[in-house]
């Protein structure tokens, strides 16, 4: 095994040495298919073979099961080394490619005239450019142009590819290939500013608690959440923004001197830019950033909060910056404690080895000790069809390293809320954590959509929070936002406070939640019991979704957290 330093070192100590293309590797072995694009794009024709394309290649790791095994081991509250994070040099030794596939892959970088750049800290990431011909020959496939049918996007993608004999088992995927571009798509029901569905809230109805919509005094309430200042300034909570989602310093500040009138309203934020992201305070706001940041910083009192903002120069290639902000937290030497994110894609859009390789990032985030959220999504059970007899799952919360938060409604009592995602990975199997409770739930349940989704899969979300009548502030005016895209800041706010706390006892945060989440940490959650997801294929179709019930659930999982109740149960 070698570091991602040796592998540089390399790859740039000589001048490559052109090989004819006429005499590739004789065995060629079919690495990735599918039977056809994805619906919505339609095949223009070849892709021109002197266009230059940019392909990343995934290089297997050292040992990606024993990455997975360490993070169970430190994530298990049943384990002796429960909450002994790992290091970042221990984790990328896991990672890192062994020397037999950074030799292999070196010559036949040089073989065929390749010059590469190193993507991620353990250098199991790196990208080539070359023309379009080039790349059918290397990979045995052909390259076309693809429009996406709405919006009128083109990109170069084939339907199936191949690897030379001196490659495989070595490289785990060439992307992108066969996974098709999409844009991350859970955000807020309701985008700011404009639209017939707002309405301003009159300063008269912020004196209410919960009875005109979701506060920050309506959380604190709900979630019996503390005024209570945090104290440890190197617990930090990571929030995910994206170029067009900016959050406005001035417009927190008008928040939280409305809905925190105890806080400095000069608290702020942080931000580091990815993929050339930038927080323009110049550019509107499409509501998530101003979501994010307003209900992080007015619930997570004086946690140090720091916004990843991924812009348009994606490194990951139709990933959006998903990967590449991973692949940027994972460089740090120290990690934010907590990460949220509310957006995804769905399942099926991107395929499951590079879907997997993303998911054994987040577990990499999960054995330093980060606490990965992602929102389940505001579409119920997902479309996997038009006439809603399937259903879609969602990425990455079909993840099972990653903590997917589903959403609820009203308040006396929560139930849940129809546009909660949920529902049954088709790539991941269920993970054994989770397979009591979800068991327990299919018992009662099998006849429910029967055939609509697997059964055997990874089971979504694994805790839920509010999602209905978020009041934001943004542009001169208070609006209300719907989505899990609520509700996962929530919990992540709440998880951080809970950190900090631990930390100033001497004690670890709690790094990846679900396996403690479903042998402990449920007593600390009201189990939803009413309400159902919802969704309709088609204008006039049929709705289909799932119910709340007790127990687990694919509406609201093991149910919504109570501050005070996960600090009796963590002793604190």
């Amino acid at each position: 095994m070698v570091s991602a330093s040796a592998f540089v070192a390399f790859v740039c100590l000589g001048v490559a040495v052109a090989n004819p293309l006429g005499t590739r590797s004789p065995t060629f072995q079919v690495h990735e298919r599918r039977e056809a694009a994805p619906p919505g794009f339609t095949q223009v024709g070849p892709a021109p073979a002197e266009q230059t394309i940019r392909l990343r290649l995934a290089l297997a790791q050292s040992d990606p099961s024993g990455l997975i095994d360490s993070l169970y081991q430190v994530s298990d509250p049943d384990s002796a080394s429960y909450g002994r994070y790992l290091s970042k040099d221990e984790v990328e030794r896991l990672v890192a490619p062994q020397t037999a596939t950074v030799n292999a892959v070196n010559a036949w970088l040089k073989e065929n005239d390749l010059v590469h750049q190193i993507l991620s800290p353990a250098g199991d990431w790196i990208s080539i450019e070359l023309p379009v011909g080039k790349a059918n020959d290397l990979f045995d496939t052909e390259f076309s142009v693809y429009r996406q049918v709405v919006l009128g996007v083109v990109s170069i993608r084939t339907l199936a590819y191949s690897l030379p004999e001196s490659l495989q088992g070595h490289v785990d995927l060439v992307h992108p290939t066969i996974s098709f571009p999409t844009s991350p798509a859970l955000k807020p029901s309701s985008p700011l500013p404009g639209g017939a569905y707002h309405s301003t809230i009159s300063r008269r109805d912020l004196q209410s608690v919960c009875g005109n919509g979701t506060t920050v005094p309506c959380l604190q309430e709900l979630y019996n959440i503390p005024l209570t200042p945090a104290v440890n300034k190197d617990n930090q909570l990571g929030v995910t923004g994206f170029i067009g989602d900016s959050a406005h310093y001035a417009w927190l500040e008008t928040f939280l001197e409305t809905y925190r009138p105890d806080m400095d309203p000069g608290t702020n934020f942080s931000v580091v830019g990815i993929d050339g992201g930038v927080n323009d305070q110049n550019e509107p706001s499409e509501s998530e950033g101003e979501l994010d940041i307003q209900y992080t910083v007015g619930l997570a009192t004086d946690v140090p909060v720091t916004l990843y903002f991924i812009g348009l120069d994606n490194q990951d290639g139709g990933l959006d910056g998903f990967l590449d902000e991973a692949n940027a937290i994972l460089a740090l030497d120290q990690l934010p404690h907590v990460l949220t994110t509310s957006y995804g894609l769905e399942e099926s859009s991107v395929s499951f080895a590079l879907t997997d390789k993303l998911c054994q990032a987040y577990a990499q985030l999960g054995v330093r000790g980060t606490s990965v959220l992602f929102a389940s999504g505001d579409s119920g059970p997902g479309c996997g069809n038009d006439d809603g007899t399937v259903f879609q799952p969602t990425f990455p919360s079909n993840c099972p390293f990653v903590t997917s938060v589903g959403g609820t409604q009203s308040f006396s009592p929560e139930e849940a809320w129809s546009g909660s995602g949920g529902g049954f990975s088709n790539y991941y199997p269920r993970p054994a954590y989770q397979d009591a409770a979800v068991s327990s739930y299919l018992k009662t349940h099998s006849e429910d959509n029967e055939g609509a989704y697997n059964a055997s899969g990874r089971a979504f979300p694994d805790i839920a929070a509010k999602a209905d009548k978020f009041t934001i502030y943004g542009g001169g005016s208070y609006y209300p936002i719907y989505g899990t895209s609520a509700a996962s800041p929530t919990v992540a706010s709440i998880v951080a406070l809970v950190n900090d706390r631990l930390e100033s006892a001497g004690r670890p945060p709690l790094g990846f939640l679900n396996p403690w989440l479903y042998k402990q940490g449920y007593k600390a959650f009201t189990d939803i019991t009413t309400g159902n997801s919802s969704v309709r294929c088609t204008t006039n179709g049929i709705a289909h979704g799932f119910n709340a019930s007790v127990g687990w659930d694919p509406v609201t999982g093991l149910g919504t957290p109570r501050f005070d109740r996960l600090l009796g149960l963590l002793n604190l």
